[in-house]
């Protein structure tokens, strides 16, 4: 992916944002499916999740459906949460 070279000043780049429609890959719906199945296989609900990770239910949804270009940190109060290493649900994901 070709990072845009727009100078905002004499030491400081902008960088384009990347949304989840930019994820011709389908990385991020792999990752949801991969928290989903984590999610499942704990026989938690989709709200449980949500609330165990500090995470609203519908953002969460959005996750596991791939529609959202999730920041670290969520990965990681999500894989908290799940009580599982972020590698391993990146590896189930085959990222």
């Amino acid at each position: 992916m070709p990072w845009p070279s727009k100078p905002l000043g004499s030491t400081v780049w902008s960088v384009a944002r990347v949304s989840a429609k930019q994820d011709e890959a389908g990385q991020l719906a792999k990752l949801g499916h991969a928290i989903r199945t984590h999610r499942t296989a704990l026989g938690l609900s989709q709200e449980a999740l949500a609330d165990a990770a500090g995470i609203d239910r519908s953002h969460m949804g959005r996750i596991e459906r791939g529609q959202r270009n999730v920041t670290l940190l969520n990965l990681i109060r999500v894989a908290d949460a799940l009580h599982r290493k972020l590698s391993l649900i990146l590896a189930d994901a085959d990222l």
